[in-house]
């Protein structure tokens, strides 16, 4: 479900994405703004800012369209990282399915990198200083990092104005070919190898559990196409975001209080700001403070985790295929890891709202910021053996994580009372069959014939059935 909502809400991005082309201008060039909206009128702004701000007050939907194409942005990042989280701690993963693992990271990493395009192209206040912030990034980069600067900018920053126009083209053609042809190659794989299970109801390594693809399931997914698509609209109408007006066009020496990137984008903000002031000096050059947490961290992490599945194959020696699922307290080594690594990428999001807290608390930023420092070091050191004890705990208690089922409080004739367990909660009883050849079956009246051979719509399949 979690991946269906990730490929529903790229649908709503290219066909919002689509309107928006035909009114976006990508240049950097100077233009006077002489439009509806007052506060700018006669201001100095670029080609990009003011299509952008007409778009918005000019353009017949404009602002809807705009304000649905970026809150399905962050929906299609945000349901890539559950889709992802997901998959990890159940250990869908494992082999056969290592090579769609590596697609998933690939996608969440480039998801990330074009919703950063996406909103540095309409050169506001906020997108501006982005952009330089990922130009300092490039150039911290050791031996290279000046010269990928100097060719992606067309010479030092703010560049020749060219840099508009380059993040325009990777953002709606170059990165949008490789996730559409991406996100083909993951769903392929996913019908070929069939989906994952967890254990119960019928489901085995060697079969699959599942209702039919026609009707139940197009039916199904149909709707939730209709949901995804009502929900980006709802909040495209009704919740504000990105109001680049109120931000301004980029000056360079401009630097708006309380401005945040996308939640995607948080921890390499915070990991930014709370980085120590270290530099390594080598012989004729020197390796500077930016290098390490915005490019170094997200690197080793990245790299981590599309190498993660062969690294558990490694140290626990299990190179078998798994189609079912484990439930994350069966692994604590594994959850414990993954609960740890997420506790430190959440402190690091907190820590790009430094200057916000230090104002709302009153204190010194630099309080702040040690005691962000702190956190990073301490909360994963505490959150990995408290998880570790809680899916110990749970692993060796029968029943734990399920539902209990209730007792029913009967007096007898006798004044004495008794319980009686109450019965099963629906779908967790269903009875457990074995499975058949569905070649040697006839299923033609599955389909279309008034009694359905499933009352549930559940059926069973060999696993190798093709």
């Amino acid at each position: 479900m979690i991946g269906e909502i990730a490929l529903y809400s790229f649908i709503v991005l290219l066909a919002t994405g689509v309107f928006l082309t035909l009114y976006f201008v990508p240049s950097g060039q100077d233009v006077v703004y002489h439009g509806v909206y007052a506060p700018l009128d006669g201001q100095t702004v670029s080609a990009a800012f003011k299509s952008t701000v007409d778009l918005s007050f000019i353009v017949r939907g404009g602002l809807l369209m705009r304000q649905m194409h970026h809150w399905a942005a962050n929906i299609f990042v945000g349901s890539i990282v559950v889709h992802m989280l997901r998959v990890f701690f159940t250990g869908g993963f494992r082999r056969p399915r290592e090579l769609n693992w590596f697609i998933g990271v690939t996608l969440m990493i480039l998801a990330i990198m074009n919703g950063f395009l996406g909103y540095s192209i309409p050169d506001d206040l906020v997108s501006g200083t982005g952009i330089r912030i990922a130009y300092s990034i490039l150039e911290s980069i050791p031996f290279v990092g000046s010269y990928l600067a100097t060719l992606l900018f067309g010479g030092v920053f703010p560049g020749n104005g060219s840099i508009i126009p380059r993040f325009y083209v990777l953002h709606v053609l170059i990165l949008p070919l490789i996730i559409f042809g991406l996100l083909g190659a993951h769903l392929g794989l996913l019908v070929k190898q069939k989906h994952t299970q967890f254990k119960g109801n019928g489901a085995r390594e060697d079969n699959v559990v599942g209702a039919p693809l026609w009707p139940t399931f197009m039916i199904k997914t149909t709707g939730f196409l209709f949901l995804t698509t009502a929900v980006s609209i709802l909040l495209g109408a009704f919740v504000q975001i990105n109001p680049i007006w109120l931000y301004g066009p980029y000056i360079p020496f401009h630097v708006s209080y309380a401005v945040q990137p996308d939640w995607y984008m948080g921890w390499l903000d915070g990991a930014l700001r709370v980085m120590p002031s270290w530099e390594i000096h080598l012989p004729g050059h020197m390796v500077p403070n930016a290098f390490f947490p915005s490019v170094l961290l997200p690197g080793i992490t990245f790299n981590i985790m599309m190498a993660w599945p062969w690294i558990e194959a490694k140290f626990t020696g299990d190179n078998v295929e798994h189609h079912i699922l484990d439930r994350p307290s069966q692994r604590p080594v594994r959850t414990a890891i993954g609960a740890s690594v997420l506790a430190f990428y959440f402190v690091l999001f907190g820590a790009s709202a430094t200057d916000v807290l230090a104002n709302y608390l009153s204190v010194s930023l630099n309080v702040v910021l040690l005691s962000f420092r702190v956190l990073c070091v301490v909360v994963p050191l505490v959150v990995y053996p408290v998880t570790y004890k809680i899916c110990t705990e749970m692993s060796h208690t029968r029943g734990a994580g399920k539902r209990k089922r209730y007792n029913i409080i009967v007096r007898g004739e006798d004044g004495g009372y008794s319980a009686i367990t109450a019965e099963e909660y629906p779908g967790y009883g269903r009875e457990v069959l074995e499975p058949i050849d569905v070649d040697s079956v006839d299923l033609s009246n599955v389909m279309s014939g008034p009694e359905p051979k499933s009352t549930d719509g559940v059926y069973q399949i060999p696993r190798d059935y093709r």
